[in-house]
């Protein structure tokens, strides 16, 4: 099994005919011919999208017609940041179930005008600024690169896109493989959190193991901590393994995501290290041990 996509996913792409949307969507297709059905943009509608080996996808008008004419379940977006946050809003107002979100640098104020429409709709949101998600040999939707996944049974969530590739390379190496990896991204307001993603895991059967990586700044690593603590009380626990990153990080000073600011004496690494540990998640001292962090755990 996995979560949120599957090979069955339809997927279609606002930004598909810019270099960018373009580059992801040919590397979408080459992997295990994940379902990319077509393109949006207002002014090219009734066209066609033409990849680098002769692909070829339609371009609608709008999300509602792609959706209407293509049976879409999910979208990804790749439009710069001036026009991502009304790109999110048409794919809400579509009633796109699952809208991944890849642009970086979105205001936050646009951000705080798409939350207040997605709380009230029925879709899900990842990102933005976040690498997407990816079930290995199904579906691939975002920036990761397909060539390190394995099928497998870890689950992976992080704030971090570089760290989840590092997760990712080090359990595929182990031997231990993915269900899905999920990049929930690092900006301070976005449509899904490590609690959402977390919750998904525990229920499912093939996920046998969790890898969380956090990042400095908020709260959401010890919301997800006391959710972690008060889940396992009901009998639902999974052997977990994860990182904070940014440990080093000077207090009030942004460091890599928007989201990423200590202050206050909160969100530091320390705090968030110590609520993992309480809620029985094995703590990795680097990055680069992650993989075999997890193995330790699964050895008890």
């Amino acid at each position: 099994m996995s979560i949120l996509v599957n090979k069955n996913t339809k997927v279609l792409v606002q930004g598909l005919t810019g270099k960018t949307g373009t580059f992801h969507t040919e590397q979408a297709l080459a992997y295990y011919g994940t379902q990319m059905v077509g393109g949006i943009h207002p002014s090219k509608g009734g066209s066609n999208w033409t990849g680098s080996k002769g692909e070829t996808l339609p371009i609608f008008a709008s999300v509602a017609e792609g959706k209407e004419k293509t049976g879409a379940d999910a979208t990804v977006i790749y439009v710069p940041p001036a026009g991502a946050a009304d790109a999110i809003i048409e794919a809400i107002d579509a009633e796109i179930p699952f809208i991944t979100c890849i642009t970086e640098g979105i205001p936050v104020a646009d951000m705080v005008r798409v939350k207040a429409k997605l709380d009230k709709s029925k879709s899900r949101l990842l990102g933005p600024n976040c690498p997407g998600i990816l079930t290995p040999e199904e579906c691939k939707i975002g920036i990761m690169p397909g060539s390190i996944f394995r099928k497998g049974s870890v689950g992976i969530v992080s704030r971090s896109g570089t760290l989840t590739y590092e997760a990712v390379f080090q359990t595929s190496n182990e031997g231990l493989g993915q269900t899905t990896a999920v990049g929930i991204g690092g900006d301070p307001v976005k449509g899904t959190e490590f609690i959402d993603v977390l919750a998904m895991f525990l229920a499912d059967e093939a996920t046998t193991s969790i890898i969380m990586i956090g990042e400095i700044g908020g709260s959401a690593e010890e919301d997800a901590a006391q959710f972690l603590i008060d889940e396992a009380k009901k009998g639902r626990k999974k052997p977990m393994a994860g990182f904070i990153a940014g440990r080093t990080a000077p207090k009030g000073r942004t460091m890599g995501h928007a989201g990423a600011v200590v202050s206050g004496g909160k969100g530091d690494a320390e705090s968030k290290i110590s609520a993992m540990e309480a809620a029985g998640i094995k703590v990795s001292p680097s990055p680069a041990r992650l993989g075999k962090t997890l193995v330790e755990v699964l050895k008890g």
